[in-house]
């Protein structure tokens, strides 16, 4: 970890991770305080142009997942990706863990991220799913869920890179919970710069009169009005 990372990781573990795991319990997503400065967002943003970083690049459109472009990076990770990524997995390891003892699932995710992504490889998900997205004037992103196999870990980060109101308009984060015997709730995000939003993955615990359940959810983005947004993407398991 460099100097420079650090400030951003000491920023993860300050945060209160107690109210942040209220809100995923109540609404499925938290933001979080700011973790990264605007130079910081700019030279991150600014590795979308260079394309020896990247596995795959996709184009929405043309897979029907809405309109934009985003990025898959190799395993070998820029230094303020990875140390992001490290910096999270023990705090959101608390919470996945409690979440599977309440819907009384197995917990299946170690210590270290690093033995966890090992176990995602043994099971055939090898390939990095940690992504960089760029949405243009009129870009967005249909619901989904970012399931890639049986290896699964319960949250996953998006990062914004850009100021919502000056770089562009539009564009907010959405969230949709499919209620047990009810119609779908949805809520939304504005990702101020250099600010996290933790999201369910796939469902979250909720609590029902028979115990608790699991409710399931999707996540996507609004169009965006204007401008040019991008967004760094942490997934803590690996593709197939």
């Amino acid at each position: 970890m460099t100097d420079a990372t650090a400030p951003s990781t000491r920023r993860i573990a300050a945060a209160d991770w107690d109210a942040l795991a209220t809100e995923l319990d109540t609404y499925g997503g938290a933001l979080t305080p700011q973790l990264l400065t605007p130079a910081q967002c700019a030279e991150i943003a600014a590795l979308y142009e260079k394309e020896e970083l990247f596995r795959t690049t996709i184009d929405m459109a043309r897979y029907r997942f809405g309109s934009g472009q985003y990025r898959y990076f190799h395993h070998d990770l820029p230094e303020p990706v990875a140390a992001l990524r490290a910096a999270f997995y023990p705090h959101l390891l608390t919470i996945a863990r409690d979440w599977a003892a309440r819907l009384g699932r197995p917990a299946p995710w170690p210590d270290t991220l690093e033995e966890w992504l090992a176990r995602c490889h043994d099971a055939g998900q090898d390939r990095s799913a940690q992504i960089l997205l760029r949405y243009e004037a009129g870009d967005w992103n249909a619901l989904h869920r970012d399931v890639f196999g049986d290896m699964l870990f319960p949250l996953q980060v998006v990062i914004g890179l850009d100021a919502y109101g000056t770089d562009y308009t539009g564009g907010e984060f959405l969230l949709v919970e499919q209620r047990p015997r009810a119609q779908s709730r949805g809520t939304t995000h504005v990702l101020a710069q250099g600010h996290g939003l933790i999201f369910t993955t796939r469902d979250r615990p909720v609590a029902t009169r028979r115990g608790w359940s699991a409710g399931a959810m999707r996540h996507g983005v609004s169009t965006v009005r204007s401008g040019r947004r991008h967004a760094l993407g942490l997934v803590f398991h690996d593709a197939a």
